[in-house]
């Protein structure tokens, strides 16, 4: 299985930036699609962005035009640019991969262990 290892969380004040990273330990066909989910105190993880092979990224839709996801020249590590941060942004970030997408966006093949952002007012 995979492994993927977040870095690049902290704290910002509003309207700030940050950049996570997500190194994977291998890039094959089970982690096609690599992407971030999020997870606040007390809610559910939601899906924030995927990318496949430099193709477009997929975005939710509280994320676009604020986030940028991309992948270095080596396809085995996955960036997440966050601009414009807003303290609802607050969550740990996780990193995810799966053969596709859409299997990024509903089922992951594979987790991170997470990283925390925390965005104050």
């Amino acid at each position: 299985q995979v492994q993927l290892v977040e870095s690049g969380g902290g704290l910002v004040q509003a309207g700030g930036s940050l950049r996570l990273s997500c190194a994977a330990s291998e890039r094959t066909l089970r982690n096609n699609a690599m992407g971030w989910f999020r997870q606040a105190p007390g809610k559910e993880r939601e899906f924030v962005a995927a990318i496949t092979y430099s193709t477009w990224g997929y975005y939710a839709d509280s994320v676009k035009g604020r986030f940028t996801i991309s992948e270095d020249s080596a396809k085995t590590t996955v960036h997440l640019q966050m601009n414009s941060l807003k303290p609802e942004d607050t969550a740990v970030y996780y990193c995810a991969a799966g053969p596709s997408i859409s299997t990024v966006q509903k089922a992951p093949s594979s987790w991170g262990q997470g990283t925390q952002v925390t965005v104050s007012s």
